[in-house]
């Protein structure tokens, strides 16, 4: 299995109270394994107030749906041995 890297990391964004936010990770190959997301180091799941997804394959997106305060941090996106903060 090849190693996948991080060809486009995460931007750093800012964002109201109430909105919708989307982080996106361009990784080098399809179908990756060993994916993460995390905010604040607590790792997210896909449910109705995270949305995660791939695009085209090799995008992966996270989208934090009527953020909170709460939900001021870090942003982290693992795959494998390769991280990507925002």
């Amino acid at each position: 299995e090849p190693d996948v890297t991080i060809v486009s990391g995460l931007k750093d964004t800012v964002v109201a109270e109430g909105d919708d936010v989307t982080f996106r990770c361009q990784v080098s190959h399809e179908n990756a394994r060993d994916v993460e997301w995390k905010l604040q180091d607590v790792a997210l799941q896909n449910n109705e107030m995270n949305e995660i997804s791939v695009e085209k394959g090799k995008i992966h997106t996270l989208t934090l749906r009527k953020v909170t305060e709460q939900d001021i941090g870090t942003v982290t996106f693992r795959v494998g041995a390769h991280t990507s903060t925002a």
